[in-house]
């Protein structure tokens, strides 16, 4: 008698390996979940102080750091408005104005009330202020 043998995977093969899945899945689920509100975090931070250099380069150039009525708008192109830069580099200091990674606008203030001038975002809850991971993300800090 010549039996074949099949080769397949039993049903207790198959569990075993659903169950080592679970637990692998078990382990490492909560490490990657929570990162993404981190992730943002820390990217409004790497953001915030880009636009902090290109400001800098702006005041080396004209003497002042732009009005808050100005704005960061004076990064990407020449002001307009009162006091007008004496030196501004063509083309600007940055190619456009970032919005923060959940998506509202970097506030500008200058002068500011902690430095020369305040940058910073909202943060995830889109308000100013709030403690935790609702905490705003400031140039300051």
């Amino acid at each position: 008698m010549n039996r074949r043998r099949r080769s397949a995977f039993t049903l207790v093969e198959v569990l075993v390996v659903v169950v080592i899945i679970g637990l692998l899945a078990g382990l490492v689920v909560p490490r990657v979940v929570g990162r993404g509100e981190e992730a943002k975090r820390t990217a409004a931070q790497v953001q915030i102080r880009q636009l902090g250099q290109a400001l800098d380069l702006f005041k080396l150039d004209s003497g002042f750091y732009p009005t808050t009525d100005q704005g960061l708008e004076a990064l990407v192109s020449k002001p307009t408005l009162p006091p007008e830069p004496r030196n501004y580099r063509d083309g600007g200091y940055i190619q456009k104005i970032p919005v923060d990674p959940w998506g509202g606008p970097y506030v500008y203030r200058a002068p500011g009330d902690h430095d020369e001038y305040d940058l910073f975002s909202y943060g995830p809850d889109g308000d100013e202020g709030g403690d935790g991971a609702n905490a705003d993300i400031t140039s300051w800090d």
